[in-house]
């Protein structure tokens, strides 16, 4: 039985909530500028993808680590999530002033890694802060205020370049290989805002201190494992072994194709984690299952069947976001702007564009951040997500359709409802069914099923661009579309035990 926790008030949410402004500084102002930095710098287009890669691979070791000791950490001053809060705020902010002044396409690569790290620290245990903080039934808000704050914040981060450029008369051309100023001023301008608002949470929200009875849950937990040492051990052999096989044998076919090398990422990644299970059972067998690794290994290959469910929509989801992400600013500089240099005015105004639809679709997400449980609550929360992400698909086939990019607002609405739902519906679902002392974890976990998808992304897109496009980067848009209708036919299926829940009046 869950410990009870009193109901907050608006403000109290409002306030364990606002970090989330200044970390999505961080994410908008990375996802709408990365390809025109990388692309100022030297990169050509179907290098894009390989060049992201940095991003999720950090994301995929950084997440659950914070959220496994993070559920493991308590300060009386700091609580247990709020020192990682300020801990990658500060390395967040510091990396974003730092990237647009990167003199290098390695350096600026290097950056991405760093800068998707720290960002990381501090935005995996917000997600675990809402299982910490709210009662079951006050949750679904708790999502849905990180969403408006997701939302508002990509809006005015995505928007910088555009305000300095054509309100403040700042340039948003340079040099070739040199990032404009208005990129540059955005990136300071968002450094701040995530300081700032990041510490505000820090500041303003008191944690929950361990109770005895969650003490009590996690060493029966553990006691039960020792129990189950046999078992455990079995299985990690097996799922080891497996993964090993299966990265061998894909790495030989790869080797075998004339395919892009950074498909080779896809069978590294299996033989490491399955070197990761082997290791897992190396400690089990010695006596040595108290340590963290054996309890992220176990854990993870025990995680809910919900959970499970919901990683494969995930994977679309964000295959299709990615899609986006990497690859808006050279469709629309080229298939809209007719854009062939990248200092060149066309390129930078079709640039400057791009991030002015993305603070369409952000806007878009936060104001359909409080319809979305409205709609679960006459609906279901699967019909809900799969109305927004077939909504998010037909927006991004929209883009090939289109000719006049002004347009392509009608196209960002619909992707913007979509982003919406994926920001708060899966995380709603998927609370309901997570030990609380095992939230943290799991929650990061979750990420490795937005991570994955960008790997795949970073790994494929590229080949596709090169060798099934033809170097149009506006199919990529139209690949992504699809990906996003699969996700929503995909979450029909999910077991959303806490679904009826939604049905009764929230209070």
């Amino acid at each position: 039985m869950e410990t009870h926790k009193p109901r907050l008030s608006f403000w109290q949410i409002w306030n364990m909530s606002f970090g989330f402004l200044g970390i999505q500084f961080g994410f908008a102002l990375q996802n709408a500028n990365t390809s025109r930095i990388f692309q100022t710098l030297g990169a050509q287009p179907d290098d894009l993808a390989a060049y992201w890669l940095a991003a999720p691979i950090t994301g995929l070791i950084v997440q659950p680590i914070v959220g496994f000791y993070s559920d493991r950490t308590w300060h009386p001053s700091w609580g247990r999530r709020r020192p990682y809060f300020a801990v990658g705020a500060l390395l967040a902010s510091l990396a974003l002033c730092f990237m647009p002044n990167s003199p290098a396409l390695w350096v600026a690569v290097g950056m991405l890694w760093i800068m998707d790290a720290s960002i990381n620290i501090s935005m995996e245990p917000f997600r675990a802060f809402v299982g910490d903080m709210l009662p079951p039934a006050q949750r679904t808000t708790g999502f849905a205020m990180q969403s408006f704050f997701i939302g508002t914040g990509a809006v005015i981060a995505s928007l910088l370049p555009f305000v300095f450029t054509n309100w403040l008369n700042i340039p948003n051309t340079a040099a070739e290989g040199v990032v404009p100023q208005s990129v540059k001023y955005a990136f300071y301008t968002g450094g701040f805002a995530l300081l700032v608002t990041v510490m505000w949470t820090v500041f303003s929200t008191k944690e929950y201190p361990p109770t005895p009875e969650q003490h009590e849950r996690l060493r029966n937990r553990e006691k039960r494992k020792l129990l189950r040492e046999t078992e455990e051990y079995q299985k990690l052999i097996r799922s080891g072994a497996l993964l090993i096989a299966a990265g061998l044998v894909t790495g030989f076919i790869i080797s075998k194709s004339v395919v892009e090398k950074e498909l080779f990422l896809l069978p590294a990644g299996m033989i490491a984690f399955g070197f990761v299970f082997l290791l897992a059972s190396y400690y089990i067998k010695n006596k040595q299952s108290y340590l963290g690794i054996v309890h992220m290994a176990v854990d993870f290959l025990n995680m809910p069947k919900t959970m499970v469910q919901l990683a494969i929509v995930q994977f679309f989801s964000w295959f299709a976001l990615f899609s986006m992400w990497i690859y808006t600013t050279p469709a629309v500089t080229r298939y809209f702007y007719h854009a062939t240099d990248t200092f060149g005015q066309a390129f930078n105004d079709g640039a400057d564009w791009v991030n002015f639809l993305f603070a369409v679709y952000n806007g878009v997400a936060a104001l359909a951040a409080f319809a979305i449980p409205v709609l679960a609550r006459y609906t279901s929360r699967r019909i809900t997500h799969l109305i927004a992400l077939c909504l998010g698909g037909a927006g991004l086939l929209s883009f090939y359709f289109f000719t006049d990019p002004q347009w392509l607002i009608l196209s960002m609405v619909g992707v913007g409802i979509a982003w919406a739902s994926i920001l708060s519906v899966p995380y709603a679902m998927l609370s309901g069914s997570l030990p609380s002392e095992k939230m943290g974890y799991y929650m990061g976990v979750f990420n490795f099923f937005i991570v994955i998808p960008q790997i795949i992304a970073g790994t494929v897109l590229g080949f596709m661009v090169n060798r099934i496009f033809e170097g149009e980067t506006i199919f990529v848009l139209i690949a992504g579309g699809i990906s996003m209708m699969v996700a929503g036919i995909l979450s029909l299926r999910v077991d959303d035990q806490d679904e009826i829940k939604l049905k009764r009046p929230s209070a």
